[in-house]
């Protein structure tokens, strides 16, 4: 005889004997969960065959099995003249607690300092995924013009601002006397218009960018009579002075690279009826710093304008680590050449370059000394 006959002939025998097994396995009242427990099981037939089997349990000491109730169940009904039978054990359903972390938050002391820099507009813009324009230079137009290009590397011009430009170079890699501090800063200035420092600007950045180890920014800082871009051919576009009213802008925004690979180039950008204060603003400061720091390997060379012209260049020079004066020979009075040179002493070092001078011997259009104020 089977198991399940077995059952059934034991479930008909307690019926006849009046016992209810039905009452036994019914589901107290007010149990949600062991009325589901019970609409789980097949027949009442395979209840009874399960209470039988946890009967005839050989590990079982008195013939039933006890279960230990779970914490808050309701207590099980028990009818009157009914054995003493275990309730089936329904396990509650565990729950899963997932703590999200706190949002981070800025220190208050970093977004303090962002929120003063934005006021006064000295914060700094860091470095973007932008990429920066390309320009082809004509290096005959640039001949044409009697500037350097790298076919005349052998020209006296070219030997001539060798010897402007390696005191220079010695000063940024520390192969000075004396270290100067922010030496890769150079500020190309006059005492007066019209004396030639923009040709010296030019000239001496592409000779800089024609050495094997060194890079150059050349920076057009004369926005009222620029004329860098048009010695270089690029037409009118974004440049310093749009970076320094324009926050949103970056620095690669208004950059062009040129097909001479160590030259970068900035223009002036676009005209601004309050550009010489600019120039002299805590803007022009912080964006002086952030380009000295931003780009550690280049030599950033300013094109300013002249400082008895404006006192703004004197505000500049203060943040110079070198100062290339330009003089024009047998025109520029003496007391001028004086009076210029004391706005900037407050820089390390000053270099003097001797503009249109010639000589019957040689015929050189540039002379130069270099001095270093006590």
């Amino acid at each position: 005889m089977s198991l399940i006959e077995r059952a059934a002939q034991r479930l008909e025998q307690l019926r006849e004997a009046g016992n209810q097994v039905a009452g036994e396995l019914s589901v107290p009242a007010g149990s949600p969960e062991l009325v589901g427990a019970q609409e789980d099981d097949a027949s009442v037939i395979e209840r009874a065959a399960r209470k039988i089997r946890d009967a005839q349990d050989p590990g079982s000491a008195s013939g039933h099995v006890a279960v230990v109730p779970p914490p808050a169940r309701p207590e099980t009904r028990k009818d009157a003249g009914a054995s003493s039978a275990p309730a089936r054990e329904v396990e509650a359903p565990q729950q899963s607690t997932v703590t999200a972390p706190p949002p981070a938050k800025p220190p208050a002391a970093a977004a303090a300092s962002k929120a003063k820099a934005r006021e006064s507009g000295t914060e700094l813009r860091g470095p973007t995924a932008r990429r920066s324009r390309e320009v082809e230079i004509d290096f005959d137009r640039l001949l044409a013009r009697g500037l350097l290009t790298p076919n005349t590397a052998q020209s006296r011009l070219a030997n001539e601002l060798r010897v402007i430009k390696r005191p220079l170079i010695n000063n940024c890699v520390g192969k000075s006397a004396t270290e100067v501090n922010n030496a890769r800063l150079i500020m190309v200035t006059s005492a007066l218009p019209g004396e030639g420092k923009s040709f010296i600007s030019m000239n001496l950045a592409l000779s800089i960018a024609m050495e094997r180890d060194s890079t150059v920014l050349l920076l057009e800082g004369d926005p009222t009579r620029p004329a860098l871009a048009e010695m270089l051919g690029i037409p009118p576009a974004r440049g310093l002075m749009d970076l320094l009213v324009d926050p949103k802008l970056d620095v690669s925004d208004v950059m062009i690279r040129t097909n001479l690979g160590r030259l970068s180039f900035i223009p002036a950008g676009t005209r601004h009826e309050h550009a010489t204060e600019l120039l002299a603003s805590t803007v022009m400061e912080g964006l002086v710093q952030q380009l000295y720091e931003r780009y550690p390997d280049r030599i950033l060379i300013f094109d300013s304008p002249p400082l008895l012209a404006a006192p703004e260049p004197r505000v500049l020079a203060q943040h110079m680590g070198q100062i290339v004066y330009v003089v024009e020979a047998d025109q520029t009075a003496q007391n001028t050449v004086q009076e210029a040179i004391a706005t900037i002493e407050s820089c390390p070092v000053v270099m003097a370059v001797l503009n249109k001078a010639s000589f019957r011997e040689e015929g050189y259009y540039y002379y130069s000394y270099y001095s270093q104020p006590e």
